[in-house]
């Protein structure tokens, strides 16, 4: 017992420094980069299966007889539900366990595809595709926690949230082009059947080498508050795509949109006066914060307008099979492959305004240019522009991620993260709301799926616009000085 103090005992002398992370080696860091792997690979799962859903949704539609509306609510019904839930579900996280929360994920997600995958008319597989979302909505903010709770070094979880979005973007873009393979190959119940052996490998690697985690002081369950955010999303959404099908001044359809204005107006108020909302709303006095939210508003807006549209166009328009319409898409998954995790490291090393302007840039040109398109436009432009939206919205996750993570208290994780992710699948739900009632209003038969104009690709242009706006004045100096007063600290990360 009377060994010469190494270095770790001096260390501890040294008040706030711990030791293990002071002298943390090789054998140190291989547990945290094993999670940072796990994490990964099971949003992969999800980001992958919520993309590859759009190449199939012309199968779905002849095999399942749908209607338009019916192909929109089964991507929606997935977006909505996350967005709806998932900031109840950051904070179940928090207070029961991140793992044991990623565990209840990844159980509901497998149900929910093997659902999906005998789902025998489109009724039923928007029901499936929600249980599906509760799946996600478990899994994506616990499994962001779990990687704020494990790098807890400032610089180490700035790179690893950028792994993480350099992940999250490549599922998202192969999933076209994998969902082109499997529903020519093996057909559109195929893209659900794979998810299960994958959801199985990766809940036995999570009960093995995550470790649990929890909120030191969580926060209480807001269900009025959770009540108020699902009947305003959806009050919304169904107004967007019930539109034209009921008619804009229907009744209806007038009522669904007071409806979610009314329930809006009532949750800011509740909120106020909660003693811990569901949302925290002083962190919206952040220019830095609200803005990475609504630009991934925007961002996903039209990410998700382009993927329900293209899908549409290239095989109703234009003819091509499930396979030969997700090959096409190869430019833009390349890209999206190559810009997110540069722009992680961009962000990392100077800020996240360069690739936020790079991304308003990308997606605003490639939106003017697809507006253009016709039936006959040659194969080499639509390479050209798909490459280049691919580059555009491959630069937005990490700045978003870097954004609404960095700089929060550690025991409000869970909460920053689940805001951040239902802002991006809100943006989800109204680009396939909107882009796809505006790009088929033109059409009679509402069975008839195919872009009749150009104005989806401007929508998608002006959300391009927003990006571009919003990201000059989300990182300036006045929106840190706004960052640090919101968060009660002299420092901010932006």
């Amino acid at each position: 017992m009377a060994k010469s103090p190494d270095r770790t005992v001096a260390l501890r002398a040294v008040p706030g420094v711990k030791p293990p992370a002071a002298v943390a080696g090789p054998s140190d860091r291989r547990p945290k980069i094993l999670v940072l792997a796990i994490c990964c690979f099971s949003l992969f799962i999800v980001g992958l299966d919520n993309t590859v859903v759009n190449l199939a949704l012309p199968a779905i539609q002849h095999d399942l007889h749908a209607e338009v509306s019916e192909l929109q609510w089964t991507i929606d019904a997935y977006t909505l539900t996350v967005a709806s839930l998932v900031i109840l579900s950051g904070s179940t996280g928090d207070r029961f366990g991140r793992r044991r929360t990623f565990l209840a994920g990844l159980g509901t997600f497998a149900l929910g595809s093997l659902l999906c995958s005998i789902a025998p008319n489109a009724g039923l597989l928007v029901v499936f595709r929600a249980v599906q979302a509760a799946g996600g909505s478990l899994m994506t903010p616990s499994a962001l926690s779990i990687i704020s709770s494990v790098f807890t070094d400032p610089r180490e979880r700035v790179r690893a949230l950028g792994v993480w979005s350099s992940v999250t973007g490549l599922s998202m873009a192969i999933g076209p082009v994998a969902g082109g393979v499997l529903v020519g190959a093996a057909g559109w119940r195929s893209i659900f059947w794979l998810n299960i052996p994958m959801i199985i490998a990766a809940a036995a690697l999570s009960v093995r080498f995550v470790p649990e985690s929890k909120s030191a002081r969580p926060r209480t369950f807001d269900p009025i508050g959770q009540l108020l955010v699902l009947v305003a999303l959806t009050g919304a959404t169904f107004g967007i795509i019930g539109g034209r099908t009921y008619g804009w001044d229907s009744p209806v359809i007038v009522g669904c949109f007071v409806l979610s204005g009314i329930t809006t107006a009532v949750l800011i108020t509740h909120e106020r006066r909660h003693r811990e909302p569901l949302v925290q709303l002083r962190f919206f006095t952040s220019i830095a914060f609200t803005g990475a939210n609504l630009i991934a508003v925007c961002g996903f807006c039209a990410w998700y307008g382009f993927l329900f549209l293209n899908a549409l166009y290239l095989q109703n328009s234009r003819g091509f099979s499930p396979l030969h319409a997700g090959l096409l898409t190869l430019p833009m998954a390349v890209m999206v492959a190559v810009s997110s995790p540069l722009a992680g490291r961009i962000t990392a090393d100077g800020g996240p305004r360069r690739p936020l302007l790079a991304s308003g840039f990308g997606i605003a040109l490639s939106g003017l240019l697809l507006a253009r398109i016709t039936p006959h436009t040659s194969i080499g432009y639509l390479l050209a522009v798909y490459a280049l939206f691919g580059l555009g919205f491959g630069a937005v996750n990490a700045p978003i991620t870097n954004a609404a993570v960095s700089g929060m208290p550690l025991a409000q994780a869970g909460m920053a993260a689940a805001v951040a992710t239902a802002s991006r699948q809100a943006g989800a739900c109204l680009g396939v709301a909107i882009l796809g009632s505006v790009a088929t209003s033109e059409a009679h038969d509402t069975t008839a799926a195919a872009p009749n104009g150009p104005a989806g690709w401007w929508i998608i242009a002006a959300c391009g616009c927003a990006v571009l706006v919003l990201g000059t004045l989300a990182t300036g100096r006045r929106a840190r000085d706004s960052a640090c007063r919101a968060l009660g600290s002299g420092t901010g990360d932006t």
